[in-house]
Protein backbone atom coordinates (compact mmCIF):
# COMPACT_ATOMS: atom_id res chain seq x y z
CA UNK A 1 0.00 0.00 0.00
CA UNK A 2 1.32 3.40 -0.97
CA UNK A 3 1.23 6.10 1.68
CA UNK A 4 2.57 9.56 2.53
CA UNK A 5 6.03 8.13 3.17
CA UNK A 6 6.34 7.10 -0.47
CA UNK A 7 7.67 9.28 -3.28
CA UNK A 8 6.07 9.02 -6.71
CA UNK A 9 7.05 10.30 -10.14
CA UNK A 10 4.32 12.11 -12.07
CA UNK A 11 3.89 10.96 -15.65
CA UNK A 12 3.05 13.89 -17.97
CA UNK A 13 6.41 15.75 -17.84
CA UNK A 14 8.06 12.56 -19.10
CA UNK A 15 5.50 11.74 -21.76
CA UNK A 16 8.19 12.07 -24.45
CA UNK A 17 10.09 9.14 -22.90
CA UNK A 18 8.69 5.64 -23.60
CA UNK A 19 7.28 4.12 -20.43
CA UNK A 20 9.68 1.18 -20.26
CA UNK A 21 12.62 3.59 -20.59
CA UNK A 22 11.41 5.53 -17.54
CA UNK A 23 11.42 2.63 -15.12
CA UNK A 24 15.11 2.04 -14.36
CA UNK A 25 16.03 5.74 -14.00
CA UNK A 26 12.95 6.38 -11.84
CA UNK A 27 13.89 3.62 -9.43
CA UNK A 28 17.57 4.59 -9.44
CA UNK A 29 16.61 8.17 -8.60
CA UNK A 30 14.79 6.97 -5.49
CA UNK A 31 11.13 6.93 -6.50
CA UNK A 32 8.87 4.28 -4.96
CA UNK A 33 6.05 4.63 -7.49
CA UNK A 34 5.32 5.93 -10.94
CA UNK A 35 2.18 7.43 -12.42
CA UNK A 36 1.05 6.36 -15.87
CA UNK A 37 -0.77 8.11 -18.65
CA UNK A 38 -3.42 6.10 -20.47
CA UNK A 39 -1.39 6.41 -23.66
CA UNK A 40 1.57 4.71 -21.98
CA UNK A 41 -0.52 1.57 -21.66
CA UNK A 42 -2.31 1.88 -24.99
CA UNK A 43 0.96 2.26 -26.91
CA UNK A 44 2.47 -0.87 -25.41
CA UNK A 45 -0.75 -2.84 -25.85
CA UNK A 46 -0.82 -1.83 -29.51
CA UNK A 47 2.71 -3.23 -29.78
CA UNK A 48 1.49 -6.58 -28.45
CA UNK A 49 2.34 -6.33 -24.75
CA UNK A 50 -0.43 -7.33 -22.35
CA UNK A 51 -1.48 -5.13 -19.47
CA UNK A 52 -0.35 -7.85 -17.06
CA UNK A 53 3.11 -7.82 -18.64
CA UNK A 54 3.25 -4.01 -18.41
CA UNK A 55 2.37 -4.17 -14.73
CA UNK A 56 4.92 -6.92 -14.24
CA UNK A 57 7.70 -4.91 -15.85
CA UNK A 58 6.91 -1.99 -13.54
CA UNK A 59 6.89 -4.25 -10.47
CA UNK A 60 10.15 -5.89 -11.56
CA UNK A 61 11.79 -2.48 -11.19
CA UNK A 62 10.52 -2.17 -7.62
CA UNK A 63 7.93 0.43 -8.53
CA UNK A 64 4.23 0.65 -7.71
CA UNK A 65 1.68 2.38 -9.93
CA UNK A 66 0.46 5.46 -8.11
CA UNK A 67 -2.29 6.59 -10.50
CA UNK A 68 -3.43 6.88 -14.10
CA UNK A 69 -3.48 10.51 -15.23
CA UNK A 70 -6.02 11.31 -16.59
CA UNK A 71 -9.61 11.28 -17.78
CA UNK A 72 -10.30 14.65 -19.39
CA UNK A 73 -13.70 14.01 -20.97
CA UNK A 74 -16.01 13.23 -18.05
CA UNK A 75 -18.17 16.36 -17.90
CA UNK A 76 -21.22 16.86 -20.15
CA UNK A 77 -19.78 20.15 -21.43
CA UNK A 78 -16.52 18.41 -22.38
CA UNK A 79 -18.36 15.61 -24.15
CA UNK A 80 -20.35 18.14 -26.19
CA UNK A 81 -17.21 19.65 -27.72
CA UNK A 82 -16.28 18.72 -31.28
CA UNK A 83 -12.51 18.19 -31.51
CA UNK A 84 -10.78 20.31 -34.14
CA UNK A 85 -7.13 19.39 -33.59
CA UNK A 86 -4.93 16.59 -32.26
CA UNK A 87 -5.14 17.83 -28.67
CA UNK A 88 -8.91 18.01 -28.88
CA UNK A 89 -9.06 14.47 -30.25
CA UNK A 90 -6.77 13.22 -27.49
CA UNK A 91 -8.90 14.86 -24.80
CA UNK A 92 -12.06 13.41 -26.35
CA UNK A 93 -10.53 9.92 -26.18
CA UNK A 94 -9.87 10.19 -22.44
CA UNK A 95 -13.32 9.04 -21.36
CA UNK A 96 -13.96 7.70 -17.86
CA UNK A 97 -14.86 4.21 -19.05
CA UNK A 98 -11.78 3.84 -21.22
CA UNK A 99 -9.35 5.28 -18.68
CA UNK A 100 -10.77 3.43 -15.67
CA UNK A 101 -10.75 0.12 -17.55
CA UNK A 102 -7.12 0.79 -18.47
CA UNK A 103 -6.26 1.51 -14.84
CA UNK A 104 -7.98 -1.71 -13.78
CA UNK A 105 -6.01 -3.77 -16.31
CA UNK A 106 -2.65 -2.61 -14.94
CA UNK A 107 -3.70 -2.57 -11.28
CA UNK A 108 -3.51 1.17 -10.66
CA UNK A 109 -4.89 2.48 -7.39
CA UNK A 110 -6.60 5.59 -8.75
CA UNK A 111 -7.54 7.78 -11.71
CA UNK A 112 -7.33 11.57 -12.04
CA UNK A 113 -10.20 13.63 -13.48
CA UNK A 114 -9.37 17.04 -14.91
CA UNK A 115 -11.05 19.91 -16.73
CA UNK A 116 -8.60 21.54 -19.11
CA UNK A 117 -10.95 22.35 -21.98
CA UNK A 118 -11.94 25.65 -20.33
CA UNK A 119 -15.63 24.86 -20.48
CA UNK A 120 -18.22 26.38 -18.15
CA UNK A 121 -18.89 23.86 -15.41
CA UNK A 122 -22.31 23.48 -13.82
CA UNK A 123 -21.63 22.19 -10.26
CA UNK A 124 -24.73 20.00 -10.13
CA UNK A 125 -24.00 18.39 -13.50
CA UNK A 126 -20.37 17.95 -12.49
CA UNK A 127 -21.35 16.25 -9.23
CA UNK A 128 -23.61 13.87 -11.09
CA UNK A 129 -20.90 13.05 -13.64
CA UNK A 130 -18.29 12.60 -10.93
CA UNK A 131 -20.60 10.30 -8.95
CA UNK A 132 -21.16 8.17 -12.06
CA UNK A 133 -17.42 7.94 -12.64
CA UNK A 134 -16.83 6.89 -9.03
CA UNK A 135 -19.56 4.26 -9.32
CA UNK A 136 -17.94 2.87 -12.48
CA UNK A 137 -14.55 2.72 -10.73
CA UNK A 138 -15.73 1.26 -7.42
CA UNK A 139 -16.07 -2.41 -8.51
CA UNK A 140 -12.44 -2.26 -9.64
CA UNK A 141 -11.31 -0.91 -6.25
CA UNK A 142 -10.18 2.31 -7.92
CA UNK A 143 -10.34 5.79 -6.42
CA UNK A 144 -11.17 8.85 -8.53
CA UNK A 145 -9.85 12.32 -7.76
CA UNK A 146 -10.51 15.76 -9.24
CA UNK A 147 -7.44 17.81 -10.05
CA UNK A 148 -8.47 21.45 -10.20
CA UNK A 149 -6.64 23.85 -12.54
CA UNK A 150 -6.76 27.65 -12.21
CA UNK A 151 -6.86 27.78 -16.03
CA UNK A 152 -9.84 25.43 -16.31
CA UNK A 153 -13.52 25.22 -15.48
CA UNK A 154 -12.85 23.83 -11.98
CA UNK A 155 -10.37 26.53 -11.00
CA UNK A 156 -9.69 26.10 -7.30
CA UNK A 157 -9.84 23.88 -4.25
CA UNK A 158 -13.23 25.12 -3.11
CA UNK A 159 -14.82 24.40 -6.51
CA UNK A 160 -13.40 20.88 -6.66
CA UNK A 161 -14.30 20.05 -3.07
CA UNK A 162 -17.86 21.26 -3.63
CA UNK A 163 -18.24 18.74 -6.46
CA UNK A 164 -16.68 15.90 -4.47
CA UNK A 165 -18.92 16.58 -1.46
CA UNK A 166 -22.04 16.79 -3.58
CA UNK A 167 -21.19 13.53 -5.36
CA UNK A 168 -20.87 11.86 -1.95
CA UNK A 169 -18.99 8.76 -3.05
CA UNK A 170 -16.56 7.00 -0.70
CA UNK A 171 -13.97 6.51 -3.45
CA UNK A 172 -14.20 10.11 -4.65
CA UNK A 173 -11.62 12.67 -3.63
CA UNK A 174 -9.10 15.28 -4.69
CA UNK A 175 -5.68 15.72 -6.19
CA UNK A 176 -3.72 18.49 -4.50
CA UNK A 177 -1.06 19.93 -6.81
CA UNK A 178 0.96 22.69 -5.18
CA UNK A 179 1.07 24.82 -8.35
CA UNK A 180 -2.69 24.64 -8.80
CA UNK A 181 -3.28 25.24 -5.10
CA UNK A 182 -1.19 28.35 -4.69
CA UNK A 183 -1.66 29.87 -8.14
CA UNK A 184 -5.44 29.54 -7.78
CA UNK A 185 -5.44 31.56 -4.57
CA UNK A 186 -6.57 28.56 -2.55
CA UNK A 187 -5.26 28.44 1.00
CA UNK A 188 -3.83 25.96 3.46
CA UNK A 189 -6.65 26.86 5.84
CA UNK A 190 -9.14 25.66 3.23
CA UNK A 191 -7.16 22.47 2.81
CA UNK A 192 -7.04 21.97 6.57
CA UNK A 193 -10.85 21.80 6.64
CA UNK A 194 -10.98 18.82 4.25
CA UNK A 195 -10.84 15.27 5.67
CA UNK A 196 -7.45 13.72 4.97
CA UNK A 197 -8.96 10.53 3.56
CA UNK A 198 -10.41 12.60 0.69
CA UNK A 199 -6.95 13.60 -0.53
CA UNK A 200 -6.12 10.78 -2.91
CA UNK A 201 -3.00 12.14 -4.63
CA UNK A 202 -0.52 14.93 -3.99
CA UNK A 203 1.87 16.58 -6.45
CA UNK A 204 4.56 19.05 -5.42
CA UNK A 205 6.46 21.60 -7.46
CA UNK A 206 7.40 25.24 -7.09
CA UNK A 207 7.26 28.57 -8.93
CA UNK A 208 8.48 32.17 -8.64
CA UNK A 209 6.56 34.55 -6.41
CA UNK A 210 5.30 36.58 -9.39
CA UNK A 211 3.19 34.56 -11.84
CA UNK A 212 3.77 34.78 -15.56
CA UNK A 213 1.20 36.75 -17.51
CA UNK A 214 0.15 33.55 -19.27
CA UNK A 215 -0.67 31.04 -16.54
CA UNK A 216 -1.07 28.16 -18.97
CA UNK A 217 2.43 28.81 -20.29
CA UNK A 218 3.82 28.77 -16.76
CA UNK A 219 1.84 25.63 -15.91
CA UNK A 220 3.27 23.73 -18.88
CA UNK A 221 6.83 25.10 -19.07
CA UNK A 222 7.78 27.31 -16.13
CA UNK A 223 7.53 25.34 -12.91
CA UNK A 224 10.51 24.93 -10.59
CA UNK A 225 11.89 22.09 -8.51
CA UNK A 226 10.46 21.92 -4.97
CA UNK A 227 12.34 24.38 -2.78
CA UNK A 228 13.46 26.64 -5.63
CA UNK A 229 10.48 28.99 -5.60
CA UNK A 230 8.02 30.82 -3.38
CA UNK A 231 5.42 28.17 -2.49
CA UNK A 232 4.96 27.20 1.16
CA UNK A 233 5.63 23.54 0.48
CA UNK A 234 6.61 22.75 4.05
CA UNK A 235 3.32 24.25 5.19
CA UNK A 236 1.48 22.20 2.57
CA UNK A 237 3.05 18.93 3.66
CA UNK A 238 2.50 19.70 7.33
CA UNK A 239 -1.15 20.53 6.62
CA UNK A 240 -1.61 17.25 4.74
CA UNK A 241 -0.01 15.34 7.61
CA UNK A 242 -2.18 17.16 10.14
CA UNK A 243 -5.43 16.20 8.42
CA UNK A 244 -4.28 12.60 8.07
CA UNK A 245 -3.70 12.40 4.33
CA UNK A 246 -2.56 8.92 3.34
CA UNK A 247 -1.71 9.85 -0.24
CA UNK A 248 1.76 9.32 -1.66
CA UNK A 249 3.55 12.51 -2.63
CA UNK A 250 4.52 12.85 -6.28
CA UNK A 251 6.91 15.32 -7.84
CA UNK A 252 5.56 16.93 -11.01
CA UNK A 253 7.59 19.66 -12.69
CA UNK A 254 6.79 20.90 -16.18
CA UNK A 255 9.92 22.82 -17.12
CA UNK A 256 11.54 23.70 -20.41
CA UNK A 257 14.94 23.61 -18.73
CA UNK A 258 14.34 20.21 -17.15
CA UNK A 259 13.05 18.75 -20.41
CA UNK A 260 16.45 19.36 -22.05
CA UNK A 261 18.29 17.25 -19.47
CA UNK A 262 18.95 13.52 -19.83
CA UNK A 263 16.10 11.50 -18.33
CA UNK A 264 18.13 9.98 -15.49
CA UNK A 265 19.57 13.37 -14.54
CA UNK A 266 16.17 15.05 -14.55
CA UNK A 267 14.56 12.31 -12.47
CA UNK A 268 17.40 12.40 -9.98
CA UNK A 269 16.96 16.17 -9.57
CA UNK A 270 13.22 15.74 -9.01
CA UNK A 271 13.64 12.99 -6.44
CA UNK A 272 16.34 14.80 -4.51
CA UNK A 273 14.39 18.07 -4.40
CA UNK A 274 11.14 16.35 -3.46
CA UNK A 275 12.70 14.22 -0.73
CA UNK A 276 14.56 17.24 0.69
CA UNK A 277 11.43 19.39 1.05
CA UNK A 278 9.51 16.50 2.62
CA UNK A 279 12.31 15.92 5.14
CA UNK A 280 12.36 19.63 5.91
CA UNK A 281 8.62 19.68 6.52
CA UNK A 282 8.71 16.64 8.78
CA UNK A 283 11.78 17.56 10.79
CA UNK A 284 10.81 18.63 14.27
CA UNK A 285 12.75 21.38 15.99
Amino acid sequence: MLGPQHLALAAPPFGHVPLLDRLAPARAAGFDAIALMPGDVWTLEAQGMSAAEIAGRIADHGLAISEVDCTACWLPAQQALEPTDDMGRLVRSLTPERVIETAARVGARSVTAVEMSRVAVDPDAAAEAFAAMCDFAAPHGIKVHIEFLPTGGIPDLASAWRIVKAANRPNGGLTVDSWHLFRSGSTLDQLAAIPGERIHTVQINDAPETPQADLWQELMTGRLLPGQGSFDLTGLIRTLDAIGSTAPIAVEVFSTALATQPTAEAMRALAQAGAAIIRQARTTA
